[in-house]
């Protein structure tokens, strides 16, 4: 992508909302966070008020981000070069978040750089692995676009190498080996990965497949995403405590309090990633009310274990593993439970208050110009968190949080 076309394309954006860029550390005084021990995140706040809040802090998180391209520097080197690439999941992940947010807000002019951005990137995914559902992410944001939009093109590539997979299928187990490659510059945990063997691969690629049938009418595409979804559902899924393992790595595995490894963001990927899969499948789907009772499992075992502050913590059976925010994680979880209550399956009272605590504790978490903090750099495990970590796929998943804070009821 050409990066200097996107920073102009995003300066013009913030001109046209009457925003201004702003990039590198924010001033600590523009936050409007208490210190991580003081954070009660009280939930009682009337529904005008919460859904005034989710539009300013939705508008302002997205356009902040985008202002960010072209000067990423606050994300550390390391993965700062992927960071910039719009086909790589990193940035897929804020895409996500903000057709979600374009959706619930009718905003031309995000809706527009969006379209600028996937033409730019001539509707393409990364090739050099074509089997691995992190590539696949960016194909829900040009599948969003050709229903969204009518642009036909915007699926085609997509198509392309979904029928490829079909044509060869893998059949390679979901175990991952402690072996590592590459592909060219590309990373690969193991050769599992050449199916949906890790939770982060539940956000990335399936709802994609169920869109490819929703554009197509070729209900094969969604058939084998919902095998495969299940596959690794049923392989990663712990019904003792209602979440997901990251990977076969971590079944056995052990936090320092002698409890099992749940990563907070591995968690959050899939269950944010749940509700968007249902809302792709058609109404008789025989796989629906399997999804549902899924979900219905992961809220219960994942709303036992927000903390006081609001937040989920980054190894959620060990608190004090990461003793501070987490907002990535968060930031998922609280768009999945807030769309389970919006759409009448969770119906209690403590349910909405669990959302309400979450979104509270995001809005902590967020300066003023809609930079998002506390956001677990890329990785794998519950790993430390400073407040100065940002990266786009938090931003991605507060955008997931306001769309549906923005139509919370009561």
């Amino acid at each position: 992508m050409n990066n200097m076309n996107i920073k102009q394309s995003a300066i013009a954006l913030s001109f046209a909302l009457g925003l201004s860029a702003c990039s590198g550390e924010p001033p600590a005084t523009t936050m409007h966070s208490k210190p991580v021990e003081q954070m009660d995140a009280s939930p009682i706040v009337a529904t005008k008020d919460i859904q005034s809040t989710a539009r300013r802090i939705g508008n302002s998180v997205a356009n902040w981000q985008i202002a960010q391209f072209g000067n990423l520097t606050y994300i550390p080197e390391s993965h700062r070069e992927k960071s910039e690439n719009a086909k790589f999941w990193i940035q897929a992940s804020f895409y996500i978040g903000l057709t979600r947010w374009i959706d619930a807000t009718d905003d031309t002019d995000l809706e527009n750089f969006v379209k600028d951005v996937a033409k730019r990137e001539n509707y393409e995914l990364i090739l050099e692995r074509p089997y691995h559902a992190d590539d696949h992410a960016i194909a829900q944001t040009y599948l969003w676009l050709a229903e969204h939009a009518n642009i036909e093109e915007a699926y085609k590539p997509t198509k392309e190498v979904f029928d490829m997979i079909l044509s060869k299928p893998p059949t390679v187990g979901l175990s991952m080996s402690d072996s590592e490659s590459s592909t060219g510059k590309y990373h690969l945990e193991g050769n599992c990965q050449l199916r949906w063997c890790w939770a982060d691969a539940l956000f990335m690629a399936p709802r994609a497949w169920a869109q490819m049938s929703k554009v197509t009418g070729d209900p094969k595409y969604l058939e084998y995403g919902d095998k495969e979804f299940w596959a690794a559902a049923d392989y990663l899924f712990s019904d003792e405590y209602g979440l997901f393992y990251r990977d076969s790595r971590y079944f056995d595995a052990k936090s320092d309090n002698g409890k099992p490894v749940f990563w907070g963001r591995g968690n959050g990927w899939v269950f944010a990633a749940i509700p968007m899969i249902i809302e792709e499948l058609p109404s008789s789907h025989p796989s629906r009310e399997r999804y549902i009772e899924l979900y219905k499992k992961h809220a219960k075992g994942l709303m036992a274990l927000q903390k006081d502050d609001g937040y989920w913590p980054a190894s959620l059976m060990d608190p004090d593993k990461v003793k501070t925010p987490e907002v990535s994680g968060t930031g998922f979880i609280t768009f999945g439970l807030a769309w389970g209550v919006n759409n009448g399956i969770l119906t209690d009272e403590h349910s909405k208050m669990v959302v309400e605590k979450g979104w509270e504790a995001i809005t902590k978490a967020i300066t003023d110009d809609g930079r998002v903090h506390w956001v677990q750099h890329v990785g794998k495990s519950p790993d430390p968190v400073k407040e100065s970590d940002s990266q786009l796929y938090g931003s991605g998943a507060v955008l997931l949080a306001a769309s549906e804070m923005l139509r919370w009821k009561k």
